[in-house]
């Protein structure tokens, strides 16, 4: 198969009435999610004018019209650019006009959300998913092939970068089909198991493991529709039998705190998008008993690069061996390859590298150099090739999984009046993973209104990114040649928040 869509289509033609989606007590079979979007297909082809690799936004909450959305796009030739659902119409908008999107695909529950953004961008076309449903619905199924290679372009998904600006990491067919594999390989995963979906779809986690894997494999998703309490994503899962589960350490958390059922039919379980704590493990496989594998990967790598083996050790602390087809090498500043147990640079070769940032040539020359992704993330190698996470990026934070970057929320609260100097840090949250803390240094005989800064923070960034600790200090640290100290700062916000 040359690309994800022919890969779908061959699915349905040999599994039409097996169920794709069971969303409640609703159940839509591979035939219906095929009918679906291949009429959204041609709707974005004849109402929309779509060209082959034209982008197509995708601004949806978790639903089993994300999924036919996704496909309805890449059966039209389009190139998904997949949206965080928290953004606000402002940064949603720099999206839409930085990949040149021509349609936006939302829901009615956000229409206050794309009403203002088709008018900040007019030549923006919207398609509301409750459309679908009622018009886009075909009982002669169509197989034909596209002709889209592997190497075309399929999927955008914006990371922030360290500068606070969005870039769109470009992934091809073959990124994400070899993904995949290599997935399905490393956790023997086969058609008779059901995928638990419960993270958000627009995540690049749950877009390779949670959808494509499913609907290239053949797999029925589990979605779940309701994550509280917890006990609720236990009840669908022995309802649905759900098998296979990605997830974020903070729900693996929540589980171990709740009574576990008899008859919990998962057999496996991923841990990604953030580092899983010892004593999550632990008391998981304690009181779960189901292999936990936690791995570790990033947009630019499609995004899974590795994991813990299923079959064989599975070593705490580590994010594993690197999936088939995917090389490690640790480096220092100079670009040298250091020996085992030695920490430095994390950087990644192999079919799951992006093919670059989207009209951001810069940025891709800085990130991949000779087929290397210099993740900017440090960690070491042992003696058996397991890799180990000892640094995130430099400033990162993690808050439910998503990314944070400080630069980003730093840059809008200088737009606030009084403040002369700010800098935003992390402090450990066990039920969210980071807090995000902004410390601030006023102007002179200025006065910072901290609730007048928060309800002005909430219209320029998503809730996610909102700080929930605002420190005013007479200054920031700094060492001798002015640098910022974000480590002392880590440790006085420790100290006076987290009291």
């Amino acid at each position: 198969m040359t690309n994800l869509a022919n890969q779908f289509t061959e699915i349905v033609r040999n599994n039409p009435n097996k169920t794709a989606i069971f969303w409640d007590k609703t159940e839509f079979s591979f035939s219906h999610a095929h009918s679906v979007a291949k009429c959204l297909a041609n709707r974005l082809k004849d109402q929309c004018d779509l060209q082959s690799g034209d982008r197509v936004a995708l601004w949806l909450k978790n639903c089993p019209e994300f999924v036919f959305s996704l496909f309805g796009i890449l059966l039209g030739e389009g190139v998904v650019v997949s949206i965080n659902s928290f953004l606000t119409p402002d940064e949603v908008g720099f999206i839409v006009k930085d990949c040149d999107a021509k349609v936006v695909i939302s829901e009615v529950s956000m229409a206050e959300g794309t009403a203002k953004l088709v008018k900040d961008n007019p030549s923006l076309q919207l398609i509301e998913v409750e459309s679908l449903n009622q018009s886009e619905t075909n009982d002669s199924l169509d197989f034909s092939s596209l002709e889209q290679a592997p190497e075309d372009l399929a999927l955008i998904i914006y990371t922030s970068g360290t500068t606070g600006k969005p870039k769109g990491a470009m992934l091809s067919n073959y990124n994400l089909m070899s993904n995949v594999e290599a997935i399905v390989e490393a956790a023997d995963i086969v058609i008779e198991d059901r995928m638990a979906v419960l993270l958000p779809m627009f995540h690049s986690f749950t877009m390779t493991v949670g959808l494509l894997l499913p609907m290239t494999r053949g797999l029925s998703i589990v979605a779940i529709k309701s994550l509280n309490p917890p006990k609720n994503i236990i009840t669908e899962i022995i309802q649905h039998r759900a098998t296979v589960m990605p997830a974020i350490p903070q729900l693996y958390r929540a589980f171990v705190n709740i009574t576990i059922p008899s008859g919990l039919p998962l057999r496996v379980c991923f841990s990604g998008a953030a580092p899983l704590p010892i004593e999550v493990l632990n008391a998981f496989n304690e009181n779960v008993g189901i292999p936990l594998l936690e791995g570790y990967g990033l947009s630019e790598t499609s995004p899974v690069a590795c994991m813990n083996p299923l079959y064989g050790e599975r070593k705490a602390g580590s994010v594993g061996l690197p999936l088939r087809g995917v090389e490690f090498q640790i480096r220092n500043d100079d670009g040298m390859i250091l020996p085992v147990n030695e920490p430095g640079e994390i950087c990644i070769k192999g079919h799951n590298i992006m093919m670059g940032y989207w009209n951001n040539s810069e940025a891709t020359e800085a990130s991949i150099k000779d087929g290397w992704l210099l993740t900017g993330d440090i960690g070491h190698l042992d003696d058996d090739g397991y890799l180990y996470i000892t640094d995130r990026k430099k400033d990162m934070l993690l808050v439910n999984g998503i990314n944070v970057y400080p630069r980003e929320v730093e840059e809008v609260i200088y737009q606030f009046e009084g403040v002369s100097e700010v800098a935003v840090v992390g402090i450990n949250d066990p039920r969210k993973g980071d807090l995000v803390v902004a410390c601030i240094v006023p102007g002179e005989e200025a006065e910072i209104d901290e609730s007048g800064l928060k309800e002005f923070l909430k219209t320029k960034l998503a809730a996610y990114k909102l700080p929930r600790k605002v420190m005013i200090m007479e200054s920031l640290p700094r060492n001798a040649t002015g640098k910022i100290l974000k480590t002392k700062l880590r440790e006085t916000a420790s100290d006076r928040v987290g009291r």
